[in-house]
């Protein structure tokens, strides 16, 4: 990286220190954004109860099946970016962001109408308690109003790290996370809002780190090579927006369908009654705790992947998702022996005093999720290859088998044909999300996932 630009260059240099510099601050905002999520949790919970609880729990997962929208479109333009770096095309990145940024604005406002209109029924559909179904109407209302907030945050922090900067993502996030937990005190606790308030209290701290990150971006805007003009953003790149569309639908479809695959099993998990929502709540917002790494070591596997793959670096790209595997690995082992030893101490942290029912369930779930911890490692150095290589068919397929085909599937064998209930559900989605490590594996050992990229000659 030279003096003149803030876009970094993995293509070359030691991949484990470029990886580890590169995720740390992926890990920390992953970290801040489930504190974000927990702390609403935990705030309700300790306020209302267990019915507090599973409103946060519900209503959060009906916003987050819209959110994810744009976390799905999001990676695919961090991924493009960094192989427009990688394959030396720096001159369309203004084009590419001016489109990108345009068309995802759009589609936050198309959804949040969309989300708020179809609201009750999807509440229903979910089988939200009768204690719970108030305060979930009331966060999820919220959040789908502010849904640009939380597109306005993906976007801008997937270019900055489609240019290798996770660093400034995570001031933007600390500075949500923050201020999430103040308005949480004095929203929920202090002028007892309810859920409602929780929810408030997010999109808040969401509106702010967009306003900051946007000025951040328009003021660095040539160190990092973005010397865009007004109409970027509303006369699209045709070509461009083909790539994101191409790439971004499946990325986006397995990002969703895994919601909705979750949705739909705790729609049934909701049924068994307000401890066992509340309980499937905490073990969703603990099995995050899991994701942290894997997600964090994906996203910044995927920005070096794509400018490797593009620049025809292939023998680096295998070194990459070793490293992968070793970091991921290790960590979910160790979550493993942590959660076995102390598990009621653990779930006992978002639980009102006297929910015994809630805590009695414990016992049960640890083993799906040493699965669930196991799952995240071996997925990571896949989802890394399958999003790096932008291979719209393959991110279709994943996201197909994925988040609908193998969750759904599963979850129906052990909850319903098994009659394992609640803990079925559980179990079937703990084992399907290894399903991008089998695809993933397929993909690599048959080569396909070198097709289109720049071959050097020492390659050939």
């Amino acid at each position: 990286m030279n003096r003149t630009t803030q876009i970094r260059d993995f293509t070359k240099g030691s991949i484990p220190r470029q990886l580890i510099s590169f995720a740390t601050p992926l890990f920390l905002s992953n970290l801040l954004q489930i504190v974000y999520n927990m702390v609403d949790m935990m705030v309700v919970g300790s306020v209302l109860g267990k019915a507090g609880t599973s409103a946060v729990s519900v209503g959060g997962d009906v916003s987050n099946l819209l959110a994810f929208i744009a976390m799905g479109f999001a990676s695919a333009g961090q991924v493009i970016i960094a192989r427009l770096i990688g394959s030396n095309e720096r001159r369309k990145l203004p084009r590419f962001v001016g489109t990108m940024v345009g068309f995802l604005a759009l589609a936050a406002l198309v959804m949040s109408g969309g989300g708020l209109l179809l609201q009750d029924t999807m509440l229903s559909l979910m089988k939200t308690p009768a204690e719970a179904y108030e305060g979930a109407v009331a966060y999820s209302t919220i959040c789908m109003a502010g849904l640009i907030f939380i597109y306005g945050y993906n976007v801008t922090s997937a270019i900055l790290r489609g240019m290798g900067d996770s660093k400034h993502p995570f001031i933007f996030i600390s500075i949500a996370a923050i201020l999430n937990l103040v308005l949480d005190i004095v929203f929920v606790a202090g002028l007892h809002m309810g859920a409602g308030g929780a929810a408030l209290a997010t999109v808040m701290s969401q509106a702010v780190s967009v306003i900051i990150s946007t000025i951040y971006l328009v003021r660095n805007r040539q160190r990092y090579e973005l010397d865009m003009r007004m109409t970027d953003f509303v006369k699209w790149d045709k070509e461009l927006l083909r790539d994101l569309i191409g790439l971004g639908v499946p990325m986006a479809i397995k990002t969703c369908s895994i919601q909705v695959s979750k949705l739909f099993v705790n729609a049934f998990v909701n049924g068994y009654g307000v401890a066992i929502s509340a309980f499937s709540g905490i073990a969703n917002k603990i099995a995050s705790v899991s994701n942290l790494i894997s997600q964090s070591m994906n996203v910044a596997g995927s920005t070096m992947v794509g400018q490797n793959l593009a620049a025809g670096q292939f023998k680096r790209v295998k070194k990459i998702m070793a490293t992968i595997t070793v970091i991921t690995l290790s960590v979910s082992i160790s979550l493993s022996i942590a959660i076995c030893l102390f598990p009621e101490a653990i779930f006992s942290v978002f639980t009102a005093e006297g929910d015994t029912d809630v805590l009695a369930l414990v016992d049960g779930y640890l083993p799906i999720a040493v699965l669930m911890f196991m799952g995240s490692a071996f997925r990571s150095m896949m989802n890394s290859l399958l999003n790096g290589s932008g291979n719209h068919k393959v991110n279709f397929a994943t996201a197909i088998l994925d988040g609908i085909i193998m969750r759904i599937g599963l979850a129906v064998l052990f909850g319903l044909v098994l009659d394992m209930k609640h803990y079925g559900f559980w179990l079937g989605d703990a084992l399907a999300g290894f399903t991008p490590f089998w695809i993933g594996l397929v993909f690599f050992f048959t080569g396909a996932w070198k097709k289109g990229a720049k071959v050097k000659a020492e390659e050939e």
